[in-house]
């Protein structure tokens, strides 16, 4: 055995057995691939060596306490950068240990353990003998919090943490992002009110901001601050144009939770700090049953509205600016804006300018995923003439797209999508899902899915993902795409009835483009008996896309059963489709 004086860092994952318990094997990789590309080398960087590594939790010794404390700074900033769901609390605290073989003993390591259990998710508390040795050397500030009596602890503790706001005070921008920070659309959630007099809903209001940060975060071309940095504005009357200047955000995310019996009402809105106005704003009532099932949801749905609604914003303020003036991110926002008009005359556009984004920055996997889309768009909205040579050149970016950046949900969202026309229908199943997995709200990826699990013949899952995307995007612009699908999905299961209504809510859509609404229609009236207004339809579809034939159709939409496709295909044979 040998006693030695050292600073301990013991370290512990936030809500690791919650984490697991919704996804084990999701969370074991994600702590795996935190611990191998963030925490050892920082350890190792600082001076420290690991002597303790549990599931949920970490233990290591530091020769030099202020080192101790740079490496506990450095591992929270770099864990919140690339991991939106792992989060740790940190102790540091100085003692005098026994080291026996690899294991440490002492009241000292107790007193680390007790400090990281009062941290914050994310922060660092430490011992007044550490912040006496690291004060003014080190460019953190200290917060002193009295004396805390620590749980096995005999004698209370003068206990001190990293001022909030400094540590992860960088934003929760993405793994493998090149692009400058000024470039990408930034957001600050600031923490939601608690209208309701219940000091039990102060949790529940944080929670939801928690949430709402970590899942923003997973928009992987978002620049959200991180929540040390926005929580230090809680219970303050804030000027959103003053808190977004002092964070260098575009937009401010705020709200408020009001609870009365068993209702709870969350509002929220989204304002652009730079022009003050009202981007979107949305008020949600729900019974207050399973309190953190509701709390999943409303995350899920307001970072489902808030994206595309930053998005659409930011396509807007790009859409007018010269050519020549526009840099990655902005060329990148033009191409998707030509992209989602689903105009054959907008389409090469929309190649254009998603390859003068990816030349501008190569390793912006958002561009390369999209332009793999714009790819895909061409064979389903038949704008091609080879079908073979689009989707070669959608996987080719698919593939660069996951290349630079394995954790892009739209990487995989492109990946799906093309592999669905390819007809790899497990494939593309696969990939959506693991859209889904990294990024739950969004939207097309619901819709993705929902389109290849009706070709697949898993008809109740897909009008379920259909149904998720419409609840998560209900305002988007291509909304009638999820629509179109449910229609199609009724369709092959042969519930005309169900399908005639989705076809007629479809065209009702100000935005739905192309063909193939009208082929959707045209083929479920002719299924109806109804020939002459499924002739009408077709016209309409031939009209948009004349080359239309029941061939390429055919090779399109490739079915898990070789007459999947038959009711659509039959319907528009009848409805004077060409072969």
């Amino acid at each position: 055995m040998e006693r030695r004086l050292v600073a301990i860092l013991a370290a512990d994952i936030v809500a690791y057995s919650k984490l697991m318990h919704a996804n084990e094997e999701i969370t074991l990789n994600a702590v795996s691939d935190v611990l191998e590309t963030c925490v050892k080398p920082t350890v190792e960087k600082h001076g420290g060596r690991i002597v303790k590594l549990m599931g949920d939790g970490v233990l290591a010794l530091f020769d030099s306490v202020v080192e101790a404390v740079n490496c506990a700074v450095s591992w929270q900033t770099q864990v919140s950068n690339i991991s939106g769901d792992i989060r740790f609390r940190i102790g540091v605290n100085l003692g005098d240990v026994i080291l026996k073989e690899d294991d440490v003993f002492g009241d000292g390591v107790n007193v680390a353990a007790r400090l990281e259990s009062i941290a914050e998710p994310g922060g660092i508390s430490v011992s007044q003998d550490v912040y006496r040795q690291a004060r003014g050397k080190t460019d953190f500030e200290f917060e002193e919090l009295g004396a805390q009596q620590l749980k096995n602890i005999a004698e209370p503790v003068n206990v001190y943490r990293i001022k909030p706001g400094l540590v992860a005070a960088a934003a929760l921008s993405p793994a493998g992002q090149k692009l400058k920070k000024s470039e990408q659309p930034s957001i600050a959630v600031l923490p939601f009110d608690n209208m309701s007099g219940d000091p039990e809903q102060e949790y529940f209001a944080d929670g939801i901001t928690e949430d709402l940060i970590t899942g923003l975060s997973k928009v992987r071309w978002f620049f959200v601050i991180a929540r040390n940095s926005t929580f230090t504005y809680k219970g303050q009357a804030v000027d959103v144009t003053k808190v977004a200047r002092e964070l260098g955000v575009r937009y401010v995310l705020e709200g408020s939770v009001r609870k009365a019996g068993g209702r709870v009402r969350i509002t929220a809105q989204l304002i652009d700090a730079e022009t003050g106005n009202h981007v979107w704003a949305e008020r949600y009532d729900r019974t207050l049953d399973d309190i953190f099932d509701l709390q999943d949801e409303m995350t899920q749905t307001i970072v489902g509205a808030v994206e595309p609604e930053i998005s659409e914003t930011e396509r807007q303020r790009v859409v007018s600016a010269p050519p020549g003036t526009l840099d990655a991110w902005e060329s990148f926002q033009r191409g998707v804006w030509h992209m989602w008009t689903y105009s054959a005359e907008h389409h090469e556009k929309a190649l254009e300018y998603l390859e003068k984004a990816s030349e501008l920055d190569p390793e912006f996997a958002p561009a390369h995923a999209y332009r793999s889309y714009t790819h895909y768009q061409s064979v389903v909205m038949n704008w091609t003439d080879d079908i073979d040579t689009s989707l070669e050149a959608g996987m080719i970016a698919a593939r660069r797209a996951l290349k630079c950046d394995q954790k892009d949900a739209t990487a995989y969202f492109a990946i799906g999508r093309i592999h669905m026309m390819l007809g790899n229908l497990d494939d593309s199943i696969a990939a959506l899902q693991n859209a889904i997995l990294i990024n739950p709200s969004f939207a097309q990826a619901h819709h993705g899915l929902g389109m290849v699990l009706a070709l697949s013949g898993e008809f109740e899952r897909s009008h379920q993902a259909s149904e998720m995307c419409e609840r998560l995007s209900p305002r988007d612009p291509i909304i009638w795409a999820s629509l179109i699908v449910q229609a199609l999905t009724y369709l092959l299961e042969r519930d005309y009835d169900s399908a005639l209504s989705w076809t007629q809510k479809t065209l009702q859509h100000p935005q739905a483009a192309g063909y193939w609404p009208h082929s959707v229609h045209a083929s479920v009236l002719a299924q109806l008996g109804q020939v002459e207004e499924a002739k009408t339809a077709a016209a309409k579809a031939i009209a948009e896309s004349p080359t239309l034939t029941l061939g390429i159709l055919t090779k399109t939409y490739k079915t898990r059963d070789p007459e999947g496709l038959a009711p659509y295909i039959d319907g528009l044979r009848m409805a004077g489709i060409p072969e």
